[in-house]
């Protein structure tokens, strides 16, 4: 995870004087790291490893500190010990800090004249700017649905629904292959079933009923105006045009 440290291990218990071990990172395989006949090690200038390596001069191990997804890559270390070369090889993965997964009412699945008679509720479980996790509902210990994204930073939701009265434990989970998070649905708290929009579906979406229904409201006046408008002009044009009674 991002902000630990890790140790890469050289597999040697101890240097002997004359031994070389030179540490080197990425595609281009760029020296990072050396130490050569017990002296103190020397650290490549590389600016994404700034003062974050610490090699042991006993040993030879690699610690990366307050390691970052930029640290993610392959790492080489060349062992030359009483003439001979030997190679090692190390693949990091670094995941980003794990956010815990968010529950909340669907308000999509809200109306107001369906809140009091629907026997569910909706809820979304979701995770914003998260990789590589996976997000998923769980009735217990039973795994009800899931949901996984890899290499893009995106946003996930995944729904559900239970019925007011439900008496099941559930929750979400959103994990990684180091961690996991979890968050316990209160369905008390969420899920009282009512007929105020502003309670059921939030109130954003009660807003915009209200400004609908507006907007609808003064349109209709305005039209009932026009007609009445044009059914008087109507009746005053047809009293002019009419022959006067002597």
């Amino acid at each position: 995870m991002e902000g630990d440290s890790v140790t890469l291990h050289v597999g040697v218990s101890a240097i002997e004087r004359d031994d070389q071990i030179l540490w080197r990172f990425g595609p281009k395989n760029s020296r990072i790291a050396e130490i050569y006949k017990q002296d103190n090690p020397t650290y490549d200038s590389n600016e994404i490893f700034r003062n974050r390596l610490k090699m042991n001069n006993q040993t030879g191990t690699l610690t990366i500190k307050n390691i970052r997804k930029k640290h993610s890559g392959l790492y080489q270390v060349t062992i030359i010990s009483n003439g001979r070369t030997s190679d090692k090889m190390f693949r990091v993965i670094v995941h980003a800090h794990l956010p815990g997964p968010n529950i909340i009412r669907d308000s999509s699945q809200c109306s107001s004249s369906s809140s009091s008679s629907s026997s569910n509720c909706s809820l979304l479980c979701s995770a914003v700017n998260v990789s590589h996790v996976t997000l998923s509902w769980y009735k217990g210990n039973s795994l009800l649905s899931s949901i996984s994204v890899s290499d893009l930073s995106i946003s996930l939701s995944l729904p559900l629904e239970v019925e007011y009265q439900d008496k099941n434990t559930y929750s979400c989970v959103i994990n990684n292959p180091i961690r996991n998070q979890s968050k316990h649905l209160d369905i008390m708290q969420l899920c009282q079933p009512c007929a105020d929009p502003i309670q059921c579906c939030g109130s954003t979406e009660a807003v915009i009923r209200l400004v609908i229904s507006a907007v609808v409201g003064v349109a209709t006046v305005a039209l009932l105006v026009d007609h009445f408008k044009s059914v008087s002009v109507g009746h005053k044009l047809r009293a002019e045009m009419s022959p006067s009674v002597p």
